[in-house]
C-alpha cells in the first residue's frame, strides 16, 4: 500500500514552491485491538493504536513527541502470549498481535487499577489548591480507572514546598510520580539536560545540580506537560483555576518562529499563556519568552492621545489629536519618512505602507528598526518580498544538510532550533558560518564554518567541496539571519551559493513583524506582495487597488535605514511617522534620537511611553496584540492570524488610527482587518519581473580583535519588561573569547569601542582569536549605545577593569 505525501520537498528558490507528491511506502500489519481487526505501520505502539480506535488508555509517562520510557505503568494491557500486562506507551506491535485495554480485559483492569492506588498512596490531597486542579491527567484519571476509596492508612511522604528548580518553576516534590516527561524534554527536545530524577524509591524525586539551575530557554514546557501539578511556574502559581479563566487561541508576537499559543484571561487580564498544538509549526513547544513575557501588555500603557504645546506633551481628545496630526503631516507632504517596528502585524504594516504612498506622498519608507543595509534590502526584494514558501518546518527536519547564515536559532527563532535539533537527532548535518561555535550548535551536533564578523562572504564563496556537496543534496536548506546586512557581500554570496546548489533559501527574520511587513511593502523601492515601485504594471495593478491614480504614486524609491535618518537628522526630511520603534535598537542610536529631535514634525503611534513619544509632536496610543486581531507571517511565510482576545477593548489598531489621520487628510484607507485583508487578497501575487537581486562584492573583516555579537532571547526588550522570574533565568552577561585570549585577559575585560566601554566578565569558549562576543542587548553591555559598535567593530580589549 502507499500514501501520498504532499508536505513541501525544500525546492530550490528559482522553483519554489512547486511541490511533488511523494508515494512512500508504508509496510502494514494486522492487530486485533479489543477485538477490532485493524491495518496500522509496522512500529505502531498498542497505545497509538488504540487511540485510531477511540479507546483511551491512562497514561502519565507517554506523550507522542517523547521517546517511550515506561516509567509510570498506569497504561499496562494485556497482550496475548504474554504471561504478564504489558506497558501500552512502549509495546511495540506486531504482525498478528492481540492487545486488550481495560475495556476488554479484567487482567488490564485490574492491574491499572492497583497503578493508579500505588501512585497515589503518597499523592498529597492538595487538589484544591494545586494549580493543575481542573484540568488535571490524575484527578481525571484517578476518577476513571482508580478505586473509589483508598486503603492506605498511614503518613505521606512530605517535602518543603515549594523549591526553585529555576527562578521561573517551582517544584512541589511529593506530588511527583516520577514519569520523567520533564527530565526527556530537557534531555531529548531542548537539550537542556539540566533537570533529573535523583534518589531510588520512595525518595525518588526532580532536581537539579546545585550549581546548575534549570535555565533553559524551553522550561515552562516541562511545566505545561506535568501531568500532576508537580512542576508550576512562579508568574501563574495561586493566580487563578482553570474554570476562571477564558481562553483565546493566539499567535506570539516576539518572533518570527510563528508558533501558536492559548492566551488564557481573568477579569480582564492575562494570567498566562500555553503551547498550542500546532504539528506544522511548533508542534505542542514554545519558548519561555513566548509563554512567560506577557507583563508588558498590562504596564506603561499610553492611555490617551497627546500633543506637544509650549514644549511639554499634554493629554488630547482624539478629534483634536488627529486634526494635529493632519495638518502636520500634510504640511510636510512629500517630504515625509516611515519608520514601521517590528511588532506591527501585516495588516497594520500596510496601513503604514498605503498611507505613506497615498495620504503623505512619499516613499521613504523602512520597517528594519535594527542595523540594515541596501544589500540587504535588495535581497529582500529581489527573493523573499511576496514570494512562494521555499522551506518549511518540515523541510528541515527532512533535510539532508541545513546551513546557517548570520543566525543563531536558539536565540533568535527558538522554534527553528527545536526543529534543527530534532533533524539533527535523525541525522541532519547542521553548519553555521561564524565566529563561535556556539552551545546550541554543539546541541544540534553542528560544526563550524570559521568566518570573522564581516568576512562571511568571503567565507561563503570558498566552502570547500564536501560542504558543496551537502548543499548539493535534494532537499538542502540556507536558512540566512537579519544580521547578514551587517557582512558587505554576505548576501550576494548567499544567493550565488543557492543558485549554484540547488539549495532552498529562506530569511529568518527575529522579530514578529519583518517578514509580514517586507510583504506588505514597508520598504522603499517595494510595493505590496514583492511589486518594484518603478514597474508601470506593479504601479497600475496597485493604484487599481488603492482608488488612486498610478501618476499619484511616488515613482522614485525613497530613502531607507541610515539614509533616512540621516535626511531627518539634516533637515531634508520634514516630518516623521513612528510605529512602535524604540530608537535604542538601531544600529546608531544617536543618529535616531537626533533625526527624532531634529524632526520639524513627528507622529508616534505607540503603545508605551519610549523615547519616541518623549519627544514627538503628537503621540496616538494603538492597541496591543490582545487588544486587536490581525496576522503575524512566520519566516516560512505562513501567515499566523490571531484574534482579539479582550473584544471589549477600546484602545484601536494602528491601521485604524492611519485611516483616521488619511481621513482628516483627505485620503481614505481600509480600517478594519477584514476589509485590508479583502484588498491584499484582490492584488494577488505579483509574477512579473522583480527587484534586481544584488550583485555585491565581498568585504572583508577588520584588522584587529574585532566584535561578535546578537541579541539573545532573554535581554533588555521592553516586550520582557514587569516578569522578573523570567528575566532571572536569562544568561549571564559575559565577554565570550577564546582560551589564549582569556588566559592574557585573566577573569574580567574591559572592551572600548568608538562611543564607550564596558567591564564583563570573561568566559572561555570556542571562538576565534581576535573575535569578543558579546550579548547586542543585555543588562551591562548594550553594544549600539555603550560601544557605539556593530559586529565586526574593531574594538580594544584591557585585563581586568583597567580603562
Amino acid at each position: 500500500m502507499t500514501v501520498t505525501n504532499n508536505a513541501p520537498s525544500g525546492p530550490s528558490p528559482d522553483v519554489a514552491g512547486a511541490g511533488t507528491d511523494v508515494e512512500v511506502a508504508v509496510d502494514l500489519i494486522t492487530v486485533v485491538v479489543d477485538g477490532v481487526e485493524m491495518r496500522v505501520p509496522k512500529g505502531t505502539l498498542a497505545i497509538r493504536a488504540a487511540e485510531q480506535l477511540g479507546i483511551e488508555v491512562p497514561r502519565f509517562c507517554d506523550h507522542p513527541l517523547l521517546d517511550p520510557v515506561a516509567a509510570c505503568r498506569a497504561c499496562l494491557i494485556e497482550v496475548e502470549g504474554m504471561p504478564k500486562p504489558q506497558p501500552a506507551c512502549a509495546q511495540v506491535l506486531s504482525d498478528g498481535m492481540e492487545v486488550r485495554t481495560q475495556y476488554s480485559s479484567e487482567v488490564a483492569r485490574v492491574a491499572q487499577e492497583g497503578v493508579m492506588e500505588f501512585l497515589l498512596l503518597n499523592h498529597p490531597l492538595d487538589c484544591p489548591v494545586c494549580d493543575k486542579g481542573g484540568e488535571c491527567p490524575l484527578q481525571n484519571q484517578a476518577m476513571s480507572v482508580g478505586r473509589p476509596e483508598s486503603r492506605f492508612t498511614g503518613a505521606k511522604r512530605e517535602f518543603e514546598k515549594p523549591i526553585n528548580v529555576s527562578a521561573q518553576v517551582l517544584l512541589d516534590r511529593e506530588r511527583c510520580v516520577s514519569c520523567a516527561r520533564c527530565t526527556r524534554f530537557a534531555e531529548q527536545i531542548a537539550g537542556d539536560p539540566m533537570i533529573e530524577l535523583l534518589e531510588r524509591g520512595a525518595k525518588q524525586q526532580v532536581g537539579t545540580a546545585a550549581d546548575e539551575p534549570f535555565d533553559s530557554y524551553f522550561s515552562g514546557n516541562t511545566v505545561q506537560i506535568c501531568p500532576v501539578g508537580a512542576l508550576t511556574s512562579a508568574s501563574y502559581r495561586f493566580r487563578s483555576r482553570p474554570f476562571d479563566l477564558v481562553s483565546v487561541p493566539t499567535a506570539c508576537e516576539h518572533c518570527a518562529s510563528g508558533c501558536s499559543l492559548r492566551t488564557d484571561y481573568r477579569r480582564g487580564v492575562v494570567t498566562r499563556r500555553l503551547a498550542w498544538d500546532d504539528p506544522d509549526v511548533n508542534e505542542e513547544w514554545n519558548c519561555d519568552k513566548g509563554r512567560f513575557a506577557f507583563a508588558y501588555l498590562n504596564q506603561g500603557r499610553i492611555e490617551s492621545p497627546m500633543i506637544r504645546e509650549h514644549g511639554s506633551l499634554r493629554v488630547a481628545s482624539w478629534p483634536e489629536a488627529i486634526d494635529a496630526a493632519a495638518r502636520g503631516l500634510a504640511t510636510a507632504r512629500g517630504s515625509v519618512g516611515v519608520l514601521v517596528g517590528g511588532r506591527s502585524t501585516v495588516e497594520d504594516a500596510y496601513a503604514y505602507s498605503r498611507f505613506a504612498r497615498t495620504a503623505l506622498a512619499t516613499d521613504h519608507i523602512d520597517f528594519r528598526a535594527r542595523q540594515g543595509s541596501a544589500e540587504e534590502a535588495a535581497f529582500l526584494s529581489s527573493k523573499v518580498a511576496g514570494a512562494p514558501v521555499s522551506a518549511a518546518y518540515d523541510d528541515l527536519e527532512s533535510a539532508p544538510a541545513v546551513l546557517l547564515v548570520s543566525l543563531e536559532p536558539e536565540d533568535e527563532s527558538p522554534i527553528v532550533f527545536l526543529r534543527l535539533r530534532k533533524a539533527a537527532r535523525a541525522g541532519t548535518q547542521v553548519l553555521s558560518v561564524g565566529a563561535t561555535a556556539t552551545r546550541s550548535l554543539g546541541k544540534m551536533s553542528g560544526r563550524l564554518v570559521s568566518a570573522r564578523p564581516g568576512d562571511e562572504a568571503n567565507a561563503l564563496r570558498s566552502l570547500d567541496d564536501e560542504t558543496r556537496a551537502l548543499l548539493g543534496q535534494p532537499g538542502a536548506v540556507i536558512l540566512v539571519g537579519e544580521r547578514i546586512a551587517g557582512s558587505v557581500g554576505a548576501a550576494s554570496a548567499v544567493l550565488e551559493l543557492a543558485r549554484e546548489t540547488g539549495a532552498a533559501l529562506a530569511w529568518v527574520p527575529r522579530r514578529s513583524g519583518e517578514r509580514g511587513a517586507l510583504d506588505a511593502g514597508a520598504l522603499a523601492g517595494l510595493l505590496p506582495g514583492g511589486r518594484p515601485l518603478t514597474d508601470e504594471q506593479a504601479r497600475r495593478d496597485v493604484a487599481a487597488a488603492w482608488g488612486v491614480e498610478a501618476a499619484d504614486l511616488p515613482s522614485e524609491p525613497g530613502l531607507i535605514g541610515a539614509d533616512l535618518l540621516e535626511a531627518a537628522r539634516d533637515g531634508r526630511l520634514s516630518a516623521l511617522v513612528v510605529g512602535g520603534v524604540e530608537l535604542a535598537d538601531f544600529a546608531d542610536p544617536g543618529l535616531a534620537v537626533a533625526a527624532v529631535e531634529n524632526a520639524d514634525f513627528v507622529v508616534s503611534l505607540e503603545n508605551h511611553h519610549s523615547a519616541v513619544t518623549e519627544l514627538a509632536d503628537v503621540v496616538l496610543p494603538v492597541a496591543v496584540v490582545t487588544e486587536k486581531s490581525g496576522t503575524f507571517v512566520n519566516w516560512e511565510g505562513r501567515p499566523r492570524p490571531f484574534g482579539q482576545v479582550f473584544r471589549d477593548a477600546l484602545t484601536m489598531s494602528d491601521a485604524r488610527v492611519l485611516a483616521m489621520v488619511a481621513e482628516a487628510m483627505g485620503s481614505s484607507l481600509p480600517a478594519d482587518v477584514a476589509s485590508i485583508r479583502k484588498e491584499m487578497g484582490a492584488l494577488g501575487p505579483w509574477t512579473g519581473a522583480r527587484t534586481p537581486a544584488p550583485d555585491t562584492a565581498p568585504g572583508a573583516s577588520a584588522d584587529g580583535v574585532v566584535i561578535a555579537s546578537w541579541r539573545q532571547l532573554l535581554d533588555s526588550g521592553l516586550m520582557q519588561e514587569g516578569e522578573p522570574h523570567l528575566a532571572a533565568t536569562a544568561r549571564p552577561t559575559v565577554a565570550i573569547v577564546s582560551a589564549s585570549m582569556a588566559a592574557a585577559l585573566g577573569e574580567t575585560v574591559t572592551i572600548s569601542g568608538p562611543a564607550g566601554s564596558v567591564t564583563l566578565p570573561v568566559v572561555t569558549g570556542d571562538v576565534l582569536d581576535r573575535v569578543v562576543w558579546v550579548p547586542t542587548n543585555s543588562p551591562g553591555c548594550h553594544i549600539h549605545a555603550d560601544l557605539g559598535a556593530v559586529p565586526g567593530t574593531p574594538v580594544q580589549l584591557s585585563a581586568g577593569g583597567a580603562a
